[in-house]
């Protein structure tokens, strides 16, 4: 009943949602059994082909490892990634901050942005110092997520003049959540509550037990169909029926999960090249359906299946994963891309996506901690 109920309520509602989204979180360091701070993107956009790249340092400042479009042939614009100092960011779009009247030709410069802070920063100070630097108007509305090799971090809720800063040390909770609105911003305006809500509905009990991992970020938070609304996870049991994609944090645009494991913070102080400790977790293309790869710092530290190898810039892996969500979403016609299989991601066979792929990747984690001595 519930589930119908919720079918009735989308078709009512429609599927007004910005085409530009994502989920995120700061998790402190003290939430991780491996004492860790994370930062974890969940994205969502219309630019499903998405690929890994490492930028070597230059005259523009560090090297660094990011995620972009896959049309991005000079990788000018990075929407996730970590520098060979530890300095690592990434974004959600908001909806409730911009106050002007700049055309949206001259929007979406989120992308440049945190590739100059890649380029240019060490500390989530220095990211501070980058955009009370930046030409007005900067050209974004957006949620940037920083984190550092000292262990700190914070949002900042920025929008073409100006900007607030959350810093992760005022957290009581010692974690950041944000969607597609400002904490700071208009009341009740953007998106994402739901999916804000989802997200803390699985967040919350894990921080009381300090069981925070990188591994519970792509292959719980990523995977999850709980729904906020109903209290209730609409792809936990075997109905191999339909359910409507709303308000899920994986969604038919959702191109990829990410989180960046930094270092163990230091009393010391930052030390050069402290991006080497780093490991950027990575699942590209529709996330219930992708396989993690651990990324490094270097030329070397990107898997060859992450890279724009493929024809028009594409990765082998998120072809793979966009293959898989065809599946799921198999109605390739009219709203097709609303609807869900339930049999594709749990089934009696036992051969479901979310009953498969999570198992294999749980291995990649243990076997890439027990190399690395990430334990």
């Amino acid at each position: 009943m519930k589930q119908r109920i919720y079918i009735l309520i989308c078709l009512m509602v429609g599927y007004i949602s910005p085409s530009i989204a994502c989920t995120s979180a700061i998790i402190g360091a003290e939430l991780s059994p491996y004492g860790r701070p994370m930062l974890w993107k969940h994205r969502d956009t219309s630019n499903i082909d998405n690929k890994v790249e490492y930028v070597a340092p230059g005259p523009e400042g560090y090297g660094f490892t990011g995620l972009f479009n896959a049309s991005d042939k000079k990788l000018k614009e990075c929407w996730t990634g970590f520098n060979t100092e530890g300095f690592a960011i990434m974004n959600t779009a908001s909806y409730n901050l911009k106050d002007d009247k700049v055309p949206e030709k001259d929007m979406d410069k989120e992308g440049f942005v945190m590739t100059k802070a890649l380029r240019t920063c060490v500390t989530v100070d220095d990211f501070a110092h980058l955009l009370d630097s930046l030409p007005r108007p900067m050209g974004v509305e957006a949620n940037f997520g920083v984190i550092d090799a000292s262990g700190n971090g914070a949002y900042f809720e920025t929008n073409n003049h100006s900007y607030i800063r959350i810093d992760l040390s005022d957290s009581p909770e010692h974690m950041l959540v944000r969607t597609n609105y400002s904490h700071k911003g208009r009341p009740n305006e953007g998106y994402g509550f739901v999916r804000e809500a989802n997200a803390l509905h699985h967040l919350r009990p894990a921080a009381e037990k300090k069981e925070i991992t990188p591994e519970f970020l792509t292959e719980t938070l990523s995977r999850t169909f709980y729904h906020s609304m109903f209290d209730k996870d609409m792809a936990d049991g075997l109905d191999e029926g339909w359910i409507i994609d709303q308000d899920f944090i994986p969604r038919y645009k959702s191109c990829a999960t990410i989180v960046i494991e930094g270092c163990l913070p230091s009393e010391e102080g930052i030390k050069k090249d402290a991006g080497k400790d780093y490991v950027m977790w990575t699942g590209l293309g529709y996330p219930p359906c992708a396989d993690i790869y651990p990324v490094t710092s270097g030329p070397d530290g990107v898997y060859p299946d992450l890279r724009g190898t493929q024809p028009n810039g594409h990765s082998k892996a998120s072809d793979i994963s966009k293959k898989r969500r065809d599946e799921v979403f198999p109605k390739h016609y009219g709203n097709g891309d609303k609807y869900i299989k339930l049999s594709r991601l749990r089934n009696h066979e036992g051969t479901g996506y979310l009953q498969t792929i999570p198992k294999q990747n749980l291995i990649i984690y243990e076997k890439f901690r027990k190399k690395k001595n990430l334990q």
